[in-house]
């Protein structure tokens, strides 16, 4: 196959009101959009770039733009790019292609020949615990699985107050690096008492090897 053409822009869209996580707050979402194209069939992906990872917006586009005149496939993509944004932007246009020029769909290139349906997780932002209870509460009755920002302190009254104001939903909790070894087995506890079904990024990175002399009890944080 000859190479594809390949394009990239920047979209910025407004988020109503903010979305806050432990990181900082963000009042829009800006995405690079990738296509690639053989003059005929256009796919197209998109990405998110992530400081935490590295990533700048002007970097990713300038990544994707830097396969112009080589890119050819999927198999050449993984050996040409390392993984990350720009890489996932360009590989969802290029499953995008490959579905259009084959006239089907991308599950089924991908051997997925039946498709489900499955429950997503409406995140709930950081906030002040009653703040979060209002919002968890309000989003409960039409949204059965819940995610909670999380930020280290205040956590307990966080997780308290959403349960009491929803005790039926389902929680899951994301505290996106703001928990540290020595509070993590005391909330470990509180997401155990809360029903709390799975706890993401709780720590810094690397900081989970000082926690092995302080492991929380068994089936802390687990609810099935």
């Amino acid at each position: 196959m000859r190479s594809l053409t390949i394009d990239a822009v920047v979209e910025t869209w407004p988020i109503a009101g903010a979305f806050v996580i432990a990181r900082g707050a963000k009042r829009e979402a800006t995405v690079v959009v990738a296509q690639v194209s053989d003059g005929t069939i256009t796919g197209r992906g998109e990405c998110v770039p992530y400081a935490r990872y590295g990533d700048t917006v002007a970097g990713v586009r300038d990544a994707i733009l830097g396969l112009r005149g080589t890119l050819r496939d999927r198999a050449s993509l993984a050996r040409q790019m390392p993984a990350g944004a720009a890489r996932n932007a360009l590989d969802c246009a290029l499953w995008d292609y490959e579905a259009k020029r084959s006239g089907t769909s991308a599950a089924q290139l991908a051997g997925l020949t039946q498709l489900h349906s499955f429950t997503t997780a409406y995140t709930i932002s950081l906030d002040r615990a009653e703040a979060m209870a209002t919002s968890a509460a309000a989003a409960s009755h039409t949204m059965p699985l819940l995610k909670l920002k999380l930020g280290g302190a205040g956590d307990v009254a966080r997780l308290r107050q959403v349960r009491a104001a929803c005790p039926q939903a389902r929680l899951i909790a994301d505290a996106n690096e703001a928990w540290t070894p020595e509070l993590l087995p005391s909330l470990m506890a509180i997401a155990a008492e809360t029903g709390v079904e799975l706890i993401e990024q709780p720590l810094p990175a690397g900081a989970e090897r000082r926690c092995g002399a302080r492991r929380p009890a068994p089936g802390a944080g687990v609810r099935r």
